[in-house]
């Protein structure tokens, strides 16, 4: 089995207000050749960015109060659904149902002055942060139209039937922590997704994957998009999701799965995924604090009652919910499940979630992921002490149901790491970008980072 991960030592951590001078620990592994990269449909189009408050602006758009919706059917649905999620600071990705008003808005976004093209999609930002090195190749089945080959990175490969004549664009509004719209004030920077994607929706590609998977061999594969099936029918998405579910299925049992989880809004679906289809046939899963609250609240887990977030996300209540999923969904002896492992992230913090005897080199794993966050959010190639700062708890509860271990932060030894009934945690604190360039594919980063320092044992 492939190990992944660097050969060398590199700093990761910077050190301000005393806090966090350290190291990568030196790890013992060497990258795969070949990393595959499936996002269910598979999640891949061309990310517009800009600021939120300016496109709404230019949409002719008033301030006025937040309202959360399931899907955008108009303009003053986006207008509400913008508003109720910058207030929180919290991500969240929507589907607008309306073409015609969808593509007129992102022919305005599009041409907006200081309007950014990049590379978007779940899958096809892992597989664009992996393809930087080197000794990687990544094999990319998706809608990809003109413009997105044109951004994609020469390690990418895309087979000739994922060629499309038109791209899909995701439009991100951003905001920054303290900017204003009316009576709204973002607690902290973050963004808003929408887009009216119907090729990655329908699992279009699903085919060209299970086609390409046996030529390519690959020694990883990744999987996201599922979020995005939410724009089909009821219908269509059981349908298309039992199909994903056999091909996945069909995936040899010696390469490791990990799944990027993404904003969703029906509960019925997630605990599908959850319970009954895709959960116990990956090994690894990435997640940040929405979709964890989400995750519970779907399956009726542990403090589902929370309603959301208050500040940053309770440890406590963070590992309870994390425990949860791998001892009720996870790998034992008596449950037929390959889940043992998830990778957590919050703008804070980050936790990595392991059962014991399946995964190595943790210690690095979420350091890395934690260092990816700090760089990427502030466009620089190592962290700047000058342009972070540590919002982590420095002090917590690794519980808030059973009896917990209390926990002070050590500045020398930043990654913390507690045990419960056979799962292991290991916890470290972000130190978070004051003024970031760009929030959009933070999480996918992290995760590409951390499954590159990550060890898989042979079973």
């Amino acid at each position: 089995m492939p190990l992944w991960a660097a050969n060398s030592k590199r700093h990761w951590l910077g050190s301000d207000l005393t806090v966090l001078s350290h190291e990568c620990p030196k790890v013992r592994m060497v990258f795969p050749v070949r990393v595959f990269l499936l996002s269910s449909s598979v999640n891949a189009c061309v990310d517009v960015v800009l600021s939120g408050v300016k496109l709404l602006e230019a949409l002719g758009l008033e301030p006025g109060d937040g309202k959360n919706h399931a899907v955008l059917n108009s303009r003053q649905d986006l207008k509400e659904a913008f508003a109720h999620f910058m207030e929180k600071g919290a991500a969240a990705e929507r589907f607008f149902s309306n073409a015609e008003s969808f593509h007129h808005i992102a022919r305005i976004a599009s041409e907006y002055p200081g309007a950014q093209l990049y590379v978007g999609g779940n899958a096809a930002l892992i597989g664009q942060k992996l393809a930087t090195n080197p000794d990687l190749k990544i094999l990319l089945c998706g809608p990809v139209g003109p413009k997105l080959h044109e951004l994609l990175d020469d390690n990418v490969v895309v087979p000739p039937e994922s060629m499309q004549e038109r791209d899909e664009f995701h439009l991100i509004l951003e905001y920054q922590a303290g900017e204003e719209w009316g009576q709204v004030r973002a607690p902290n920077a973050n963004r808003f997704i929408f887009s009216h994607d119907l090729s990655n929706g329908a699992l279009n590609m699903l085919e060209v994957f299970v086609s390409s998977l046996d030529e390519f061999q690959p020694d990883l594969v990744v999987l996201s998009g599922l979020h995005m099936m939410e724009g089909q029918s009821k219908e269509m998405r059981q349908r298309r999701l039992m199909e994903a579910v056999a091909s996945i299925s069909d995936i040899p049992t010696d390469i490791p799965i990990h799944l990027e989880l993404a904003s969703m809004t029906d509960q019925d679906f997630m605990s599908n995924i959850m319970h009954q289809q895709v959960f116990p046939l990956v090994n690894s899963i990435g997640l940040n604090e929405q979709e964890l609250l989400f995750l519970t609240q779907s399956a009726s887990g542990p403090h589902a009652s929370l309603a959301s977030w208050s500040g940053v996300p309770d440890v406590g209540v963070v590992s309870d919910i994390l425990f949860w999923i791998l001892k009720e969904h996870g790998k034992t002896t008596e449950r037929a499940s390959d889940l043992t492992r998830i990778h957590f992230h919050t703008l804070a913090y980050h936790i990595l979630v392991t059962v014991d005897g399946y995964w190595g080199n943790q210690v690095a794993a979420v350091a890395a992921g934690a260092r990816a966050a700090g760089t990427q959010a502030c466009a620089t190639e190592t962290i700047d002490t000058s342009k972070v700062f540590l919002k982590a708890p420095l002090e917590f509860v690794t519980s808030q149901i059973e009896a917990p271990s209390k926990i002070s932060l050590n500045p020398d030894e930043p990654v913390v790491h507690w045990h419960r009934e056979g799962i292991s945690f290991h916890f470290t604190p972000v130190l978070v970008c004051k003024d970031p360039v760009r929030t959009v594919g933070l999480g996918d980063a992290i995760s590409a980072e951390g499954l590159l320092y990550s060890e898989v044992y042979p079973q």
